[in-house]
């Protein structure tokens, strides 16, 4: 059996003691930042009444799903459900389309007006929302898009953010590829089809991953475009759920309205994990993708 020397011995430990205290800080990190959402998740299988007596402390012999049936029965979230569902894949796939193809013009096309054009696109990442909310909701007044899923949809659909992230990693690519394909024969549009977007598959999971999140939580817009019951998105459902409770049942009290929010919570957060666990490895590499050129 052979040993290590010992300056060599001595310096793995060295190596080894920081790496421990990292794990052990990210450890404790991710346990404060899961901690209120574990926290949420099990008082939602707590009687109501519980939730306020004893928010830290959790019976398993209490475990009980009356927050679930009665928050069902009391707030339209189904419909909001739905037409959040609706909304995220039609105009998350104009975002996954629509993006790339553009940032495919930016990065490997020359014409006349490109670096002012692309220019414009980054301004409209400084504007605020606030102040494209009023212009947008006049011109969806003018068409009669007010409630629809044209107003949830269109505006927004092809994210300036979606363009300059894809730009900056189609630009990596070389140019050599795209001339041996039109060498070949290839069309430009089979070029970005067959080409460019296997290529940069990484980088647009990780965009689908960022997509899916903003559509899912954005509520300043839905609220604005779609205020009818009918076409309201999970967001809004959820800002409006206190009212809807306290609206459809007659003497309920904070309790049961917290259980109730809880409740719709921890249901409105199970897509969005799924969505990040199945897609974590391709978001890391996607995060990634184009940051290194060699």
């Amino acid at each position: 059996m052979t040993t290590l020397p010992a300056p060599r011995a001595a310096l793995r430990n060295r190596r080894a003691a920081p790496a421990v205290a990292t794990q052990v800080f990210l450890g404790v990190l991710a346990l404060a930042f899961l901690a209120p959402v574990l926290w949420a998740l099990l008082s939602a299988f707590k009687p109501a009444q519980q939730i306020i007596a004893d928010p830290l402390g959790f019976d398993p012999a209490a475990f009980t799903l009356d927050n679930y049936t009665q928050m069902f029965a009391d707030v339209p979230i189904g419909r909001g459900f739905v037409n959040t569902a609706i909304v995220l894949v039609v105009k998350g796939s104009l975002t996954l389309f629509c993006a790339p193809l553009a940032a495919y013009g930016f990065a490997k096309y020359t014409f006349p007006g490109k670096n002012l054009l692309f220019g414009t696109v980054l301004v409209t990442l400084m504007l605020p929302t606030i102040v494209l909310i009023i212009p947008l909701l006049l011109e969806m007044k003018e068409l009669g898009w007010i409630n629809t899923y044209q107003a949830l949809i269109l505006p927004g659909a092809v994210d300036a953010f979606a363009i300059f992230w894809m730009r900056q990693v189609i630009t990596a690519l070389p140019d050599e590829l795209l001339d041996a394909a039109r060498v070949d024969g290839c069309t430009e549009f089979g070029i970005f089809w067959r080409i460019v977007l296997p290529v940069i598959r990484p980088a647009i999971a990780g965009l689908a991953v960022l997509t899916v999140m903003n559509i899912y939580n954005d509520f300043v817009w839905p609220v604005v475009a779609a205020s009818s019951e009918r076409m309201s998105t999970l967001q809004v459902v959820l800002s409006t759920l206190a009212q809807n409770i306290t609206g459809n049942r007659i003497g309920a009290d904070y309790a049961t309205v917290t259980g109730e929010l809880l409740a719709a919570a921890s249901i409105a957060l199970v897509p969005l994990l799924i969505v990040f666990i199945a897609l974590q490895k391709h978001f890391i590499n996607g995060i990634l993708a184009g940051s290194v050129k060699g």
